[in-house]
């Protein structure tokens, strides 16, 4: 069973698959592997690299494990949400507004649509978010909240946001001055135990590859974790060995190594 994590481990921060990696993760899900993309991204932008990938029955964990699909290219849609996890998003929005009063919003909600203030877009989404007030904002059920600041450093903001007191949440701070929040204990690591329990995988085959402090639950769980070389210290703390950068192809020299190995084994 292995986890992928998408921007910055699949593709690079352009969003751009390398041919080297494409092949190596087709390759990888022909060999019969089950591969997890796992991932901050929401189910509309998580779709498009389960296709690249050529995964047509499995899963994906996307919104930093608050939502969770089933792959099944039979199905009208290719898939079905099995899991979705939820809070509510009032109590981080009336705490972060006090700290970062021009910062913008969305939230993913209930049934996969999002919202947003000050007309913030990404492609992470997956969806054109549709513009509501603070206050719309705050009475919807949540999924994955997203808060960006264009006026601060990724630091300044990683220290204001330690500041708030979170509570009943869980949250990452990107690479970026950006923040995702999930509900409480909710993590790409959880939506995976859920899955290996659910496939009947011992956790001594389990392997994960990510780059992303949103990662470092999931390179700790994993038996064989693996941070890219272009990911932050403490996610490579976090993991069991580090891999090249991503604009080398270090997922693929990764992927390869296990198809080799299982070659080997023949």
């Amino acid at each position: 069973m292995i986890g992928l994590d998408v921007d910055g481990t699949l593709v690079n921060h352009e969003g751009h698959m390398s041919q080297a990696v494409r092949e190596a993760g087709r390759a990888i899900v022909g060999a019969g592997h089950t591969v997890v993309i796992s991932t901050g991204r929401s189910l509309g932008a998580t779709l498009p690299i389960v296709e690249l990938l050529g995964v047509e029955h499995g899963y994906a964990v996307c919104s930093n494990g608050g939502v969770t699909l089933r792959i099944d290219t039979s199905l009208p849609d290719g898939y079905e949400v099995i899991d979705r996890r939820t809070f509510d998003p009032a109590p981080a929005l009336r705490a972060i507004r006090q700290s970062l009063p021009t910062a913008k919003y969305a939230l993913e909600d209930d049934q996969g649509r999002f919202l947003s203030t000050e007309r913030f877009q990404d492609a992470s989404f997956g969806v054109e978010a549709v513009g509501v007030s603070i206050n719309e904002m705050m009475e919807a059920t949540a999924t994955r909240l997203v808060v960006f600041s264009t006026d601060s450093t990724a630091e300044e903001f990683g220290r204001a946001v330690g500041t708030l007191g979170l509570e009943g949440v869980t949250y990452s701070v990107g690479w970026t001055a950006w923040l995702d929040i999930a509900a409480e204990g909710i993590n790409k690591a959880t939506a995976l135990e859920v899955l290996r329990v659910k496939l009947g995988f011992d956790r001594e085959d389990t392997i994960a590859a990510g780059d992303g402090r949103n990662d470092v639950e999931m390179l700790a769980w994993a038996h064989r974790g693996v941070a890219m070389g272009q990911a932050p210290d403490e996610v490579k703390a976090a993991a069991a060995e580090v891999t090249a950068p991503v604009e080398q192809d270090g997922l693929a020299l990764v992927l390869n190594g296990i198809l080799d190995g299982q070659a080997a084994l023949r």
